[in-house]
């Protein structure tokens, strides 16, 4: 079976000719429970998500920030493996209908076997892969194998990217660019908004692929920002945030689908 790149590459132009940015929902696998896990996604797009992207838990998760570095931990404590990451990415788009990537580390995959991985990922129905940590100059095993199972390569740019290095890997990836931006952190919101814009503008320069902004963007209000200027708004530690807060999981799942439904009204108006 053939991974789910195109579904992805369709949510995205479909919001794209809604003349809206995409919401893109990030939550932890294994967490509360793998269970608990999966009823999320469905929770998150009940409320509005277009897509979603399920985290694979690592001890040593150097790009995470608190909030998830706890669900993290609250997963792997859990006993959470590859295999119930799959089976989450499989449930949930099965339930769904909507395109669900893995968000992973590369070392996991590297010692689970790339070939394994990506044929049991497009095996799941997964849309592809977020690669935070794979240098690109790195990356031609992975994007052989996710090529040949139709998986989508989405590779991280940040602001101190200069230009050339952004060619080189929006060249190499697939599905969109993950655009990580520090919006939305205390007393340097107005700075770092200016500079996710400008990250956009330099990026969508190399590439016709989609430009998806993510990091700090927790509320209705940054998700309207960034959506007047990004193709898809990425949230995660807002949703996880919501899990931890809640006094028990129905709460907690009650909890994420109303902020994403918020948050998909906050992409709407841009």
């Amino acid at each position: 079976m053939s991974g789910n790149r195109e579904l992805l590459e369709s949510a995205l132009a479909r919001a794209a000719a809604e003349d809206r940015a995409a919401l893109i929902a990030y939550l932890p696998g294994g967490f509360p429970t793998v269970d608990g896990g999966i009823e999320a996604v469905k929770a998150v797009v009940a409320g509005g998500a277009d897509i979603v992207e399920v985290g694979l838990p690592h001890s040593d998760p150097v790009l995470d920030g608190p909030v998830i570095q706890t669900a993290d931990d609250i997963a792997l404590r859990g006993g959470v493996r590859i295999a119930d990451i799959m089976r989450t990415v499989r449930e949930a788009h099965a339930a769904t209908g909507v395109p669900v990537l893995v968000m992973t580390y590369w070392n996991p995959i590297d010692r689970y076997g790339v070939e394994r991985f990506t044929a049991e990922l497009a095996e799941a129905g997964g849309a592809g892969c977020i690669l935070p940590d794979l240098p690109v100059q790195e990356s031609a095993l992975w994007r052989e194998h996710a090529e040949k199972h139709s998986l989508a390569t989405v590779f991280v740019v940040a602001p101190s990217s200069r230009d050339a290095r952004l060619a080189a890997i929006t060249a190499a990836g697939s599905g969109f660019v993950y655009a990580s931006s520090l919006m939305g952190v205390t007393g340097t919101r107005e700075s770092v908004g200016e500079q996710a814009q400008e990250l956009v503008r330099r990026t969508r320069a190399t590439t016709d692929l989609p430009v998806c902004v993510g990091i700090g963007v927790s509320t209705p209000e940054h998700a309207r920002q960034v959506a007047a200027f990004a193709d898809g708004v990425i949230v995660g530690s807002a949703f996880v945030k919501r899990m931890l807060d809640a006094p028990d999981e129905a709460a907690g799942l009650l909890a994420v689908r109303e902020l994403a439904g918020a948050l998909a009204e906050g992409v709407r108006k841009r």
